[in-house]
């Protein structure tokens, strides 16, 4: 079967939102939240189309008038998608997102932007939000992919590339040590049947890989997955809180060292190998879109064993074997390009494949690591 390259333009729309009519709305909805007569305005920011494949993020300074003098907030408002917009998961759950950011900062020194205000209703944008401080920092870029040059992690040295792996793999031990998250963290705990937590991961995973079928089709690669890792569950570890899309491109960096960390809403708990594999998969899945276009990409960079060596010696533990989780963030790989294929069906900026497994760019990576543990 014939792989389809990655479009030429990999931006992907995420919204039918008339982004005019969103200044006049937050700054209406921040008078109500401010003193009498604060006048709120609000400039929004562009510039934010190099990330993210599921909310929406609106970028925005407001200024307003307390006690005499001009206030200015400089904020990232996170906005759950319309359900019209094809969203990537079944179900955003905001709530989930903004307390885990709050509990994580309060917890830990992992470098979390500070919450605000939360409008949960939908009223406002239509959909709910909350609102982030905006910190200064630098994005590792998912469109184009950084491996395909061009950008300051692909021309960076080695030893600024090194560090900036060394210190992610650092934070997510640092994120992994925060302590009693089975009962902090109880309200992340995967809402599907199972009696282990891997069991209901694998049960979420599944419900999602169905919820994305009706729009693009079924998926032997996926379905083949699916079956192998039901039948060959591995014991479990520790219980950790997980990030979930533990992944370079979701951490704001400064001097090659994260000052950020974003995009919560896959965060569970469950065990750490989840987001160690996550955190390399990530990498391995654009590395290997550069393979497939014959490009040098970055493939001394991510490493496993480099990245495993970082993690175990910031955290003070052996992971186990990482080969099921590896399958098992490959059929999520699956779900997403199902579902953000489907979203650019949606809007006109590509015809639907005749065989979704041609969209799935990671499918000779996946097809190499299934065959390397007997999938």
């Amino acid at each position: 079967m014939t792989q389809a390259p990655p479009p030429a333009d990999m931006k992907l729309q995420v919204s039918s939102r008339d982004a005019s009519t969103v200044p006049g709305l937050l700054a209406d909805w921040l008078a109500t939240l401010l003193p009498a007569g604060a006048d709120p305005v609000v400039v929004l920011h562009s510039g934010i189309d190099a990330n993210g494949m599921s909310s929406e993020t609106l970028l925005f300074d407001a200024t307003w008038s307390e006690g005499g003098e001009q206030q200015v907030g400089r904020y990232v408002a996170r906005v759950a998608p319309s359900a019209s917009d094809f969203p990537v998961f079944p179900s955003y759950d905001l709530q989930h997102q903004y307390d885990a950011m709050r509990v994580v900062g309060e917890l830990s020194d992992v470098p979390v932007p500070a919450v605000s205000k939360m409008e949960p209703t939908g009223s406002v944008l239509g959909t709910p939000f909350f609102l982030m401080e905006r910190i200064e920092g630098v994005v590792p870029q998912d469109v184009l992919p950084y491996t395909f040059g061009d950008n300051w992690l692909f021309d960076a040295t080695p030893e600024e590339q090194r560090r900036l792996q060394d210190t992610s793999a650092q934070t997510l031990a640092a994120l992994h040590a925060i302590p009693d998250v089975a009962s902090t963290f109880a309200f992340l705990d995967p809402e599907q049947p199972g009696a282990t937590l891997l069991e209901r991961h694998l049960a979420r995973a599944r419900a999602w890989y169905e919820f994305a079928v009706p729009d693009i089709g079924r998926s032997a690669t996926a379905e083949r997955a699916l079956a192998w890792l039901e039948a060959n569950l591995p014991e479990e570890g520790d219980t950790v809180l997980c990030w979930g899309d533990a992944r370079i491109g979701n951490v704001m960096y400064q001097d090659f060292a994260p000052v950020a960390v974003l995009d919560w809403e896959m965060a569970a708990i469950g065990p750490r190998e989840l987001d160690v594999s996550w955190m390399l998969f990530a990498h391995w899945v654009f590395q290997s879109i550069t393979d497939m276009l014959e490009m040098p990409g970055m493939p001394d960079f991510m490493r496993e064993e480099d990245v495993v060596a970082a993690y175990e010696a910031a955290a003070g533990t052996t992971l186990g074997d990482l080969g099921w989780y590896h399958v098992f963030n490959a059929l999520q790989w699956c779900v997403i390009f199902m579902r953000t294929t489907a979203r650019s069906v949606h809007f006109g900026e590509m015809e639907k494949p005749e065989d979704i497994e041609t969209a799935m760019h990671h499918k000779p990576l996946m097809e190499r690591i299934m065959n390397q543990v007997g999938a």
